[in-house]
């Protein structure tokens, strides 16, 4: 059915579409038992429970942030039986995001552009939105800084969204990556790095009462050198982070079919989608390597089909996410993801899922 609507979704501004297709999972999909019926079509577990940080997904495929920012859809996602949905990126302070345009589609590429720059209703209210509505996959939040606090005051801002997080999230990622935020990546640098994660991890002790503290793992660029990758699993590895999710968008506009014209008239902005999928699955494969498979990771970058997913499985990644295939092939990508991966594993001999992590690595 999306074949025939997606013409329709694709002659509205993306943004529009965007805003239209959450007011339709919001008010098509609102009810408990509609998403109960949906759940029964579409979720899956072909795999069995997935233990990854010590929590338990029923299948690897997730939404990726900034699908869902304000977590206002998040139990009709679960419905269409993505395993998790990471809600975000927010930030303390609600901002209106960077001027409009700035969504693009490159359909030609099979990709999209944004410099929405963290547009949200700020994290206290969306909290306040997932306190008593959580969905019935696993939760997580993406945590970011605040437009209007410099750089140098970056880790108080990041600590006031972690303090409203922790009792809601069932893991809370670190973005430090997005492109569309003045300075933002210059919190990827190490010791920056070190010491805006050693205080969040520090207050993670004191909220969870130094018992079984919430996953923290961090979002990282794909425009990182080898070396820079490594630099930030040697943080992450040292501090005890629960994983690193790899990748973000990319600045790049390199081996486009879109027109140089085009991507000119775009402008700025994080490209997502298809052309990303070979520098995120390098990526995953440089942080397998470097941590030797002992750092979690949630892939993310370019996942239309199985075959995609299996790739960065493959590479390294625990678990997978997508946005932009969520866009171009529509509402039933979950369960076609799931169970064409859940072939693929059988085609290859695999005996469980776990065999599969980092087998082309």
């Amino acid at each position: 059915m999306y074949q025939f609507l997606r013409p329709l979704l694709f002659s509205l501004p993306p943004e529009t579409a965007h805003e239209f297709a959450l007011e339709s999972l919001r008010f098509g999909l609102g009810s408990k038992v509609l998403q109960q019926r949906f759940a029964a079509r579409y979720a899956r577990s072909p795999f069995g429970a997935i233990d990854c940080f010590g929590v338990q997904f029923e299948n690897p495929i997730g939404i990726a942030a900034g699908f869902d920012k304000n977590g206002v859809v998040t139990s009709q996602l679960a419905a269409l039986g993505f395993g998790f949905v990471e809600v975000g990126t927010t930030t303390f302070h609600p901002q209106p995001g960077n001027p409009k345009p700035r969504l693009f589609r490159l359909p030609q590429d099979k990709a999209l552009v944004n410099r929405a720059g963290f547009n949200n209703e700020g994290t206290a209210k969306v909290v306040e939105r997932l306190r008593n509505n959580r969905p019935s996959c696993i939760l997580g939040m993406n945590i970011g800084k605040s437009k209007i606090v410099p750089v140098e005051e970056a880790t108080e801002d990041y600590l006031k969204s972690f303090d409203l997080v922790h009792e809601i999230a069932d893991y809370i990622v670190v973005n430090v990556s997005s492109p569309n935020t003045p300075n933002l990546r210059e919190l990827q640098r190490p010791r920056v790095l070190d010491e805006l994660l050693s205080a969040l991890q520090k207050r993670n002790r004191e909220l969870s009462n130094n018992q079984i503290l919430v996953p923290l793992l961090v979002k990282i660029a794909p425009d990182l050198s080898a070396s820079e990758i490594e630099a930030i699993c040697d943080v992450a590895l040292k501090l005890n982070l629960a994983g690193i999710v790899a990748t973000n968008t990319t600045i790049s506009r390199d081996n486009l079919k879109t027109s140089v014209t085009e991507l000119e008239k775009i402008g700025a902005g994080g490209l997502s989608g298809a052309p990303i999928r070979k520098r995120s699955t390098e990526v995953i494969k440089t942080i397998y390597k470097f941590t030797d498979g002992k750092l979690p990771i949630i892939g993310v970058g370019g996942i239309f089909t199985a075959a995609d997913a299996f790739e960065k499985i493959a590479a390294g990644a625990n678990l997978v996410q997508l946005y932009t295939g969520f866009v171009y092939q529509g509402l039933t990508v979950a369960s076609d993801i799931n169970d064409g991966l859940a072939k693929i594993l059988e085609q290859r001999g695999f005996n469980s899922y776990q065999e599969a992590i980092g087998v082309e690595n």
